[in-house]
């Protein structure tokens, strides 16, 4: 008896196939034809709700980060957490690498070789879509007198392209004591860019793990 189901959830159906082959397979190693054996549908169905393999994978990466991007809006209206731990909860809520359930398949393979072209998309949205979310956090830090600086979104943008770059596993190849240095480093400079009291923005070391703390105090001494 042939199946029919609603669209959305059959593009549903067939987004929740191709993340799992791609994670599986890679983008480039997984044909149409695997994920209309997984979903089992005709390629006219698949057709219907997607023009090509490309077209599957934006939309799987846009699904994925809208979900992410809603939970760390939330986070970010929620004035009853104050301004500093706000921006560390969203920071974490937007760690795309550890996600959800909605995002295995797709998000815990993105750094993988044959993934490049999903892991560019990713990059993409996450530069487009961060930095508002982070600037209306600012904002309020600047009318609390946290922070001072004309330039709100523009620190954001900039703080976001660096984190997502250098402390990208793929892009820069680093021992842990670099990389506890370039946190430091990192952390320090943006309290600079913000005009944020120094030391004030070291509780960020927590998305890092305690495994710097050691040297912060002794970078302090």
């Amino acid at each position: 008896m042939r199946v029919v189901k609603e669209a959305e959830a059959r593009r549903n159906e067939i987004l929740d196939a191709a993340g799992e082959l791609f994670g599986q397979k890679g983008f480039d190693g997984t044909s149409t034809g695997d994920i209309l054996g997984k979903v089992g549908i005709a390629r006219g169905t698949l057709y219907y709700h997607f023009k090509s393999k490309e077209d599957i994978m934006d939309a799987l990466i846009e699904r994925t980060n809208a979900t992410i991007l809603h939970a760390a809006q939330q986070v970010a209206e929620d004035k009853s957490i104050p301004v500093i731990d706000r921006i560390l909860r969203v920071v974490m809520a937007l760690n795309i690498s550890s996600g959800d359930g909605s995002s295995t398949g797709i998000m815990e393979h993105i750094h993988k070789p044959q993934n490049a072209l999903m892991h560019q998309k990713v990059q993409k949205a996450v530069i487009r879509s961060v930095p508002p979310i982070l600037a209306s956090i600012i904002s309020e830090g600047i009318e609390q007198g946290i922070f001072s600086t004309p330039y709100p979104y523009e620190c954001m943008e900039m703080v976001v392209v660096y984190a997502t770059t250098i402390f990208d596993n793929d892009m820069v190849d680093m021992t842990e004591e670099e990389r506890m240095l370039r946190i430091l480093a990192f952390i320090a400079n943006v309290e600079r860019l913000l005009g944020a009291a120094g030391g004030s923005l070291m509780s960020v070391m927590q998305m890092f793990g305690g495994a710097g703390e050691a040297n912060v105090e002794h970078r302090d001494e």
